[in-house]
């Protein structure tokens, strides 16, 4: 398995079971240890989308969304590039853990913590592989207070048969361990105060993605 030197551009891809790209983002690496790969992403780094999701994120219109997973189930989607907006990002993926742990910050500083459900990390040359499981918890600054999002929509692919069984089971499994972590302040929660104080450094380039990505 390729280590990733601080610094380095990282690929995060979700790809679909059938093996296609549902989105690609562009990250720059600032740890890769056996415990996570630390990555991180600013405004204007280039990402790739599913159409509906862009025209999501224009419209503001979250009614889209179901129609990204009728898309996705139906093996129907387009993708469209764009650009990171509006936050600063700090993401842990422990490498075989069925989540992703994400810090948002703005100019006024860590916004939240954010737990994105999805399946273990698959290294590749440039980056890594996953797939978004859709639920994910919102956690606030000072880790006091967390709330569920997105489970209706994880109910719908769920019904649609894009979140398997098993999928199901693991992510269920994934719950109990990052609450487990909060209560614990384990993984980065532990260091908490000091992620807090992390910003991007306006000197670095934003990452971009390779000319070369696999077939969509």
């Amino acid at each position: 398995m390729r280590t990733f030197e601080a610094g380095e551009r990282a690929v995060r891809r979700d790809v679909h079971r059938g093996g296609r790209v549902w989105s690609e983002k562009a990250l720059r690496v600032i740890a890769d240890t056996s415990e996570a790969l630390v990555t991180a992403c600013a405004p204007g780094a280039q990402t790739l989308w599913p159409s509906l999701y862009a025209k999501d994120r224009a419209d503001d219109d979250r009614s889209v969304r179901t129609e990204a997973f009728d898309a996705m189930a139906a093996g129907e989607w387009g993708l469209v590039p764009g650009v990171w907006q509006e936050t600063e990002l700090l993401l842990w993926k422990p490498p075989t853990a069925w989540f992703s742990i994400n810090a948002f910050f703005t100019g006024a500083g860590l916004r939240n913590w954010y737990v994105n459900f999805e399946q273990p990390a698959r290294r590749t040359d440039d980056g890594f592989d996953t797939f978004d499981l859709t639920v994910d918890l919102v956690i606030d600054p000072g880790l006091g207070t967390w709330t569920w999002k997105d489970e209706d929509e994880y109910a719908h692919a769920r019904r649609l048969g894009i979140i398997t069984d098993t999928e199901h089971h693991a992510v269920e499994l994934a719950r109990a361990e990052v609450l487990a972590m909060l209560e614990e302040r384990a993984g980065p929660f532990a260091d908490a105060d000091r992620w807090s104080a992390w910003r991007w450094d306006p000197a670095w380039p934003l990452p971009r993605l390779p000319w070369h990505s696999p077939a969509r």
